[in-house]
């Protein structure tokens, strides 16, 4: 595997390219890691993006604006220019574009799903994480967003979303109901998998991350990992 690093044209933002060499073109994943726009969660990058690598996907991290400079719509438009940038370079990097899709957990669940619902997206796919969906965090990320179950259509890619009973930042009628609600008014394809256990910001759930995430594990919310492997078979995105 070759990781490497791409700027993009949003200020202070830049693409991590997990690279696997192979004889074909291999379906695609762009991540986008939470942390209330702060910061780029490490426990939702690096490690998510090796683990779908290990199942023949080629990964992608998108570092959007944070900190200082985080903006909604700036960290908006860093992820079309990583999308946009992965086609244009989609020989290269041994990527089958019909079948690259994006995740997001936390914040970057929010702008997983604004990006999957504009009317020009290149993600087939969607898979949302313990997302925040409504503009109820805004004070506390320090912010302005938007609620993107607003902004859900008939176009909107299909979609796998997770998350725990016992999350206190993003519960369930706040965040993951609005949006599946909206999906389904939509009649847009999805599954969705609330665990009882588990909590936010849970990241894989299980050693790998919580080496990086105060050991925070769960083996039975970690089951979203091979459920959602399974749901892309199911879309013939995995082989």
């Amino acid at each position: 595997m070759e990781i490497t690093n791409a700027p993009l044209h949003q200020p202070f933002s830049s693409l991590d390219i997990y690279h696997s060499n192979s004889d074909r073109q291999l379906p695609g994943l762009v991540i986008l890691p939470g942390g209330s726009y702060n910061r780029v969660s490490e426990r939702d990058s690096e490690r998510v993006a090796i683990t779908f690598t290990s199942h023949a996907m080629q990964t992608f991290v998108v570092r959007y604006p944070v900190m200082e400079h985080k903006d909604y719509q700036d960290a908006k438009q860093a992820v079309s220019q990583a999308f946009d940038y992965l086609v244009q370079h989609a020989q290269e990097l041994d990527l089958a574009v019909d079948k690259l899709g994006i995740i997001g957990f936390s914040a970057g669940g929010q702008l997983a799903a604004a990006y999957s619902n504009l009317p020009a997206t290149k993600a087939r796919f969607t898979a949302l994480g313990y997302p925040v969906i409504t503009t109820a965090l805004d004070q506390h990320m320090g912010v302005t967003t938007e609620d993107v179950s607003q902004l859900v259509s008939s176009t909107t890619p299909p979609t796998f979303i997770w998350g725990s009973n016992k999350d206190q930042l993003t519960p369930f009628t706040d965040h993951v109901l609005p949006y599946v609600q909206a999906l389904d008014n939509k009649h847009v394809p999805f599954e969705l998998h609330q665990f009882a256990t588990g909590g936010h910001g849970m990241a894989l759930a299980n050693p790998y991350t919580a080496i990086v995430n105060r050991q925070r594990q769960d083996s039975h919310m970690a089951l979203w990992l091979p459920l959602i492997l399974e749901w892309l078979h199911q879309l013939n995105i995995l082989i």
